[in-house]
């Protein structure tokens, strides 16, 4: 039995405790100290502030988000060069990995070639792939995706067929501009098979921050919801055909 964590008959009976002397001795020191440190810094409680957001930032970045500057036109129309974007770090840490439409910020050293790359997921792990369908379209499942609300205008789906299975743990993605997007039909010969591992995606890019005039919250397109769950089939094969 913990007998720490029960309280004594004195503990239930007696008021709410104060500080002695001593303590409160400690406490005013304390106080001082910390007033006579802000006065002495060259302007005072503003440099202050100054300081702890230089320390909150660098923080902030390493563990929850942090601005990526976009350096191709691979997303036009809904991300331009030189707009900035602010990654969550934290979307897929609590279980829940990319999904369909997510717009991923990920390390594609030796995969796509050194450097980190913005691309939309289109297939996840399990997924079957394909370009395109009778209507140019490409089917993810079985079901046709409409990439007309984000698809750069006058762009196709593709121009290069592909007919792939996305092997578990793995993401196959697509820029929104695709006529000048390399990507993974771009590599579906290299290694991975054109394919990233989840394992590098460095987060979900949530929102636009700059400029101004162009800040937005990067939502997941409503296509994306009506394709179907994965269903195993028989004497399936991963990797890329075609």
């Amino acid at each position: 039995m913990d007998t720490e964590a029960q309280p004594t008959e004195r503990d239930r009976s007696s008021g709410p405790r104060t500080a002695g002397p001593g303590e409160r001795s400690r406490f005013a020191l304390a106080g001082r100290t910390a007033r006579r440190t802000v006065r002495w810094l060259p302007g005072g409680r503003i440099t202050v502030t100054l300081l702890v957001c230089l320390v909150s930032v660098p923080l902030l970045s390493l563990f929850a988000a942090q601005p990526f500057q976009i350096p191709s036109g691979s997303m036009r129309p809904g991300l331009r060069i030189g707009d900035r974007v602010l990654v969550n770090k934290v979307a897929y840490r609590f279980g829940a990995g990319p999904q369909r439409g997510d717009v991923i910020v990920f390390d594609g050293a030796g995969y796509f070639g050194a450097g980190d790359y913005v691309k939309r997921v289109v297939g996840v792990g399990g997924d079957h792939v394909v370009c395109c369908d009778e209507k140019g379209r490409i089917r993810v499942n079985g079901r046709a995706v409409d990439e007309s609300a984000f698809l750069y205008p006058g762009d196709v789906p593709s121009e290069v067929p592909f007919d792939v299975a996305v092997p578990d743990g793995t993401l196959f993605v697509l820029g929104d501009h695709r006529g000048v997007s390399s990507d993974s039909r771009d590599h579906l010969g290299s290694p991975g098979g054109g394919m990233i591992p989840v394992g590098r995606v460095i987060g979900r890019a949530d929102w636009i921050v700059w400029p101004p005039g162009h800040a937005a919250r990067l939502h997941r397109p409503a296509a994306y919801a009506r394709v179907p769950a994965v269903q195993a089939a028989p004497g399936a094969a991963g990797g890329a055909r075609g």
